[in-house]
């Protein structure tokens, strides 16, 4: 009797918020049932998709098509059926600290823990170890941590979809969301073209005197400080990277705040020279954290640029004057920098960070300390002409972070994180 009031009254909540968000009817449908007709028993639903967590006793961090890149206790392992089996492993004894996977279309497979990069190139009979390049040619060597337990997130995506094809050749390029946990880090957005077998930086920002390395999870105000000193282009971290190709170009998103030494919240559009490999960026806009710049979820459809906002904040307070300014837009890309060409799709009435768009379906979340729902999804199946809000309220505070495109059975994947970025689960998510 409890839990159904609180979803009267959490159904009630989004309702109000929709009304007023350019007055979008939403309908809400909340709940599962299990045991459907023609369902696996541990699958469960909603109006709109199905839902399931994976497996017990391995954490599946990344897919790719029918592969499945996962890790248990002290070994990493690669399934070719999406997740039934796992025929391929290998002892890895750092494999709880993994923060980072991609699968290549050729079957590699890059992975991270903390500021170290692996490689396999032979289905995890065996990784060797990839040290980043820098901008000038050099190797790019992660700072000697003041505490060895928090050496940094280098490489952590919030970001599931991180390589798009261009010219017809894979590339992948990604930015760390790091100093929140793991320790303090420099910000970075890094690449690889050729199947992850040299990864390079694209975009070193700089240093920012408010995540200095001070052996803390998050660093501080003290410390080492981190970053490219020549570049004035400060941030706490990376919220996303996207590609276009109508314009043959990636666009990126930073955050937070402003704490003093400026903006950290940025738009950035970089194009990339192969034959000279060399990249060039430009700021297209920055702001405070009030604003729906701070974003994520970028995502590229028919030319279409799509975001959606995490502004957080009053209008009264420190961090700008704009209120709550969110929500999931669409506009030209030549149009970003001007609000009023952008057209709010949906407005869900809370931070919301990620998002995914394929085959129609727009799928995003709620950042669960801000939301009123415990863990809050945001679905379109018709690319945006109509909204619902679910709340998978049986896994508790959760916030779905890094989207995977849909496996070969259909499924997309994502991150549970805890409160907002510390590991839980992984979900898995089909649409109807």
């Amino acid at each position: 009797m409890k839990t159904e009031q609180s979803r009267v009254t959490r159904r009630r909540f989004l309702a109000s918020m929709a009304a007023t968000a350019g007055g979008i009817v939403l309908p809400i449908r909340l709940g599962h049932a299990a045991g459907a007709i023609g369902v696996p028993a541990d699958d469960r639903s909603t109006s709109h998709f199905r839902y399931r967590l994976q497996p017990p006793s391995r954490y599946i961090d990344s897919q790719r098509g029918d592969r499945a890149f996962a890790y248990s206790d002290g070994k990493v392992c690669l399934s070719h059926d999406n997740g039934r089996t796992w025929p391929y492993s290998l002892d890895f004894p750092d494999a709880s600290r993994i923060t980072f996977s991609h699968i290549f279309r050729n079957g590699n497979i890059l992975f991270a823990t903390d500021s170290k990069l692996y490689l396999s190139e032979d289905s995890l009979a065996s990784c060797r170890p990839i040290t980043v390049k820098a901008q000038d040619g050099s190797d790019y060597i992660p700072h000697t941590p003041r505490n060895p337990d928090h050496p940094g997130w280098y490489f952590h995506s919030l970001s599931g979809v991180v390589s798009w094809d261009v010219h017809g050749a894979e590339m992948l390029v990604w930015g760390n969301y790091c100093n929140v946990l793991g320790g303090a880090s420099p910000v970075n957005i890094y690449y690889s073209a050729d199947s992850g077998r040299t990864v390079k930086i694209a975009c070193a920002f700089g240093q920012n005197p408010f995540f200095r390395d001070n052996g803390s999870p998050g660093g501080g105000p003290a410390g080492t400080l981190l970053g490219d000193p020549r570049n004035l282009v400060i941030c706490r971290h990376v919220h996303a990277v996207a590609y276009n190709p109508a314009e043959d170009a990636f666009y990126a998103c930073t955050g937070d705040l402003d704490r003093g030494a400026g903006h950290e919240c940025h738009w950035l559009r970089g194009t990339y020279d192969a034959s000279s490999d060399q990249w060039h960026w430009h700021v297209i806009v920055s702001t405070n954290s009030n604003s729906r710049y701070k974003s994520g979820g970028i995502t590229f459809v028919d030319g279409q640029l799509y975001w959606i906002s995490d502004a957080n904040g009053k209008a009264s307070d420190a961090f700008g004057p704009l209120g709550y300014d969110r929500g999931i837009f669409r506009c030209a890309p030549a149009d970003l920098a001007d609000p009023a060409k952008h057209i709010l799709l949906f407005n869900p009435g809370v931070e919301a960070g990620c998002m995914i768009i394929q085959d129609g379906v727009i799928l995003a979340a709620h950042c669960a300390p801000a939301s009123p729902l415990a863990t809050g999804l945001i679905v379109s199946t018709d690319m945006g002409k109509t909204w619902a809000q679910c709340d998978l309220m049986e896994y508790g505070k959760r916030s779905p972070v890094r989207f995977h495109e849909k496996n070969g059975d259909g499924w997309f994947r994502v991150d549970l994180r805890s409160g907002w970025i510390e590991k839980a689960e992984v979900l898995f998510i089909q649409p109807k």
